[in-house]
């Protein structure tokens, strides 16, 4: 009578065994199917929203060389960049600067339409008319071009003022990487330009040909 009772332990216990054991495999399979190890883990907005792999290969024309164009800002805060007419006020660029932009990227001519010499960080995000703040933009490269960058300007003042973001952020997402930047806070991809905001570009472009800065000696062309 002990007998069978004894076999019949330890069947069962060798089948609760086994059932463990394949409870344990089963586990161990899901968690290298579908698991992240500790410290890899990236929310799916980063994905989505940040830097691609190529973006930190982009050159000039599209992306400034830090070495020339580090980015400058001036001694501003929010609230003095959130005056409305604030960077029409503070915007003083010669044009033997201009020139010297355009030298130091190694441009002798150009068309009109083709560059401007931009703000890295913009005026109205506290940007400086400082000639490492500047570099020739081209209007003409795709899908990166200054029509795109004016919209991540454009969002990134439009929150700095609605109080999202501070202004030394918007600064540095722009300064670092503003491909990147425009991935992360308007679009993960370039949206089209269109007619309109190509006309708007242009606009601006022909404002800036007949914009005359204090500075500038008189009888010397502007140069875009």
């Amino acid at each position: 009578m002990i007998q069978p009772l004894l076999r019949f332990s330890i069947v069962r216990r060798v089948l609760s065994l086994l059932g463990t054991l394949g409870a344990i495999a089963s586990l161990t399979a899901c968690n290298r199917a579908g698991s992240v190890p500790q410290g890899e883990r990236f929310p799916a907005t980063d994905t989505a929203m940040g830097s691609m792999p190529g973006d930190s290969a982009l050159n000039f024309p599209i992306m400034p060389d830090p070495g020339k164009t580090p980015g400058a800002t001036l001694d501003v805060t929010e609230a003095d960049v959130c005056v409305p007419g604030y960077a029409g006020r503070v915007r003083n660029v010669p044009t033997s600067v201009k020139r010297e932009a355009y030298a130091s990227y190694g441009i002798r001519t150009h068309e009109p339409g083709e560059y401007e010499v931009d703000h890295l960080i913009s005026l109205k995000l506290g940007g400086s008319n400082s000639i490492r703040n500047l570099w020739p933009e081209s209007f003409r490269t795709q899908p990166w071009n200054a029509y795109v960058k004016d919209a991540l300007e454009d969002e990134l003042y439009r929150r700095v003022c609605a109080g999202a973001l501070s202004l030394t952020t918007a600064q540095q997402v722009i300064a670092r990487n503003w491909v990147a930047g425009y991935r992360r806070y308007v679009s993960p991809n370039p949206l089209p330009a269109g007619p309109h905001a190509e006309n708007r570009g242009r606009s601006r472009w022909r404002s800036h040909r007949h914009y005359t800065p204090r500075s500038q000696p008189n009888g010397e062309a502007p140069v875009p």
